[in-house]
């Protein structure tokens, strides 16, 4: 693994979900190298997009930059982050991502954090004190340590996941369930969104479902983990087979009490507005 320091010029991108004003992203790439991870494919810098899960980029000037950029913009939600995880390892020495989060609100930006990672929890005493500016998103696409083992190789484990997102919810701070990408033939199926559900309990508010986005990047690192990815395209190009997976995770959902929505390559009407008063945002 390695890890390299650049400077940028900007801190904070204009989003374009229309529930995110910014987005701001502390590293470039990511170390869980999550498989299916379609945010290569966005990377502009090429050397970590080739390498993903091997480098990542340090963003060394970033808060002197986002403190100028928070002087002139209009407060705003901004998605901490949306192609990388911000709590990924190397946070924990560099704490990029708690600096810019408690800089945000004191210039009063709301905060929406995704991350796979417990190490959220270190900064839960600054979420539960603006427990009302904050939201925070946990990706769980399976509970099988089996699967997550093949599919993110270098991420925490889905149990450590979903037991942080207890700790926080418990602070009083809004949580929700990225449950994507769902995978023909590996988390397509009602039980397996089900098992994640039983394990965090009503810790939930909400939940997002995406299907598998396949980049020339993604299809390429899945086929080194999945001997049969040709099935798995032909799934996914049936527009019948995600109609009816939708429909079962959604009913599955609607049954056990729990807001949950396709994501925001879906619109409709009714989630934006649900999603504007809860103030949480899928990722990209």
């Amino acid at each position: 693994m390695s890890y390299l320091r650049v400077r940028v010029r900007t801190a904070l991108s204009k989003s374009g979900l229309p529930d995110l004003d910014y987005s701001l992203n502390p590293y470039i790439g990511c170390l869980h190298g999550c498989v299916y991870c379609y945010a290569r494919s966005y990377t502009y810098a090429k050397e970590v997009a080739e390498n993903w899960g091997r480098i990542v980029y340090v963003k060394e000037n970033l808060l002197e930059v986002l403190e100028e950029e928070t002087k002139k913009r209009r407060p705003g939600v901004v998605g901490v982050s949306t192609v990388t995880d911000p709590y990924q390892p190397i946070e924990a020495v560099e704490r990029l991502t708690r600096r810019s989060i408690e800089m945000l609100l004191r210039r009063s930006f709301r905060v929406s954090i995704q991350t796979k990672s417990p190490l959220v929890l270190r900064d839960v005493d600054i979420l539960s004190d603006h427990r009302k500016m904050v939201d925070v998103g946990f990706t769980i696409i399976t509970m099988d340590p089996g699967q997550a083992a093949v599919l993110e190789p270098r991420a925490p484990p889905p149990k450590e996941r979903a037991g942080a997102l207890i700790k926080i919810a418990s602070e009083g701070v809004r949580t929700w369930l990225f449950y994507g990408p769902v995978i023909p033939g590996i988390n397509d199926s009602v039980e397996s969104l089900a098992d994640i559900l039983e394990e965090v309990g009503g810790s939930v508010d909400l939940v997002l479902i995406d299907k598998l986005r396949v980049t020339r990047e993604v299809e390429k690192s899945m086929r080194t983990v999945m001997e049969d990815f040709n099935s798995v395209l032909a799934l996914l190009n049936q527009q019948e087979w995600w109609s009816r997976v939708r429909r079962e995770l959604l009913n599955l959902c609607e049954k056990m009490g729990v807001r949950c929505f396709p994501s925001l390559a879906e619109p409709t009407e009714q989630r934006f507005k649900s999603l504007a008063d809860f103030g949480a945002r899928p990722p990209t």
